[in-house]
């Protein structure tokens, strides 16, 4: 290893050793029912899951499921450490490559993510637009897609260059999502995707 390839590994460690003693502490609060607790760049985030928040992951775990299986796998809300400082997220929606195993930890790994979906809570909103969409960029997840149930629109990001994604795609709900050009290659249609 490079001394420099030694400091990236020292950070990651450092970084995960502080988010399972974020993640420790919160296991032991009395977080409410029905509360999604995750940790972007270091601050804990806590938002009720409302019942179109879950028809809409719904939606999006039924097109995955019909296109790859029930055995495939598709996970909601659990948590996944990305790059950047202290980011350990729990997405509303992650596919993982076929194959992928979970680390010497007991947990997924990043670079196994091959899509996320995030739907939109009021007030974490620009965490998904903003740092989220950033770290995902940076994990190299190539299909990224937010449906945002308070404006009626999803957004398609794909292909992920140097923090970003060069591809941005807007659609109204009631429209397809057209993935086929990506490695789910399937469209997801919005026409159930309830509004909030």
């Amino acid at each position: 290893m490079t001394v420099l390839e030694d400091r990236i590994a020292m950070a990651e460690s450092d970084n995960t050793r502080q988010l399972d003693e974020m993640f420790e502490r919160l296991e032991k609060m009395p977080v409410p029912e029905g509360y999604k607790v995750e940790i972007v760049e270091g601050t804990i985030y806590m938002s009720p899951q409302r019942d179109v928040h879950w028809e809409t992951i719904r939606e999006v775990l039924w097109a995955l499921e019909d296109r790859f299986g029930r055995r495939s796998k598709v996970l909601s809300d659990v948590r996944i450490d990305f790059p950047g400082h202290l980011n350990g997220y729990c997405p509303d929606v992650a596919k993982l490559r076929d194959g992928a195993e979970k680390d010497a930890k007991g947990r997924w790994r990043y670079e196994d993510v091959e899509f996320v979906a995030e739907v939109i809570s009021t007030d974490t909103g620009k965490n998904d637009y903003g740092p989220k969409k950033t770290a995902y960029a940076l994990a190299e997840v190539p299909v990224y897609l937010i449906a945002d149930p308070y404006v009626g629109k999803c957004r398609l990001f794909t292909q992920p260059k140097d923090g970003d994604y060069v591809s941005d795609l807007s659609v109204a709900y009631g429209s397809d999502v057209d993935m086929t050009t990506t490695l789910l290659g399937l469209v997801l249609s919005t026409g159930d995707f309830p509004r909030g």
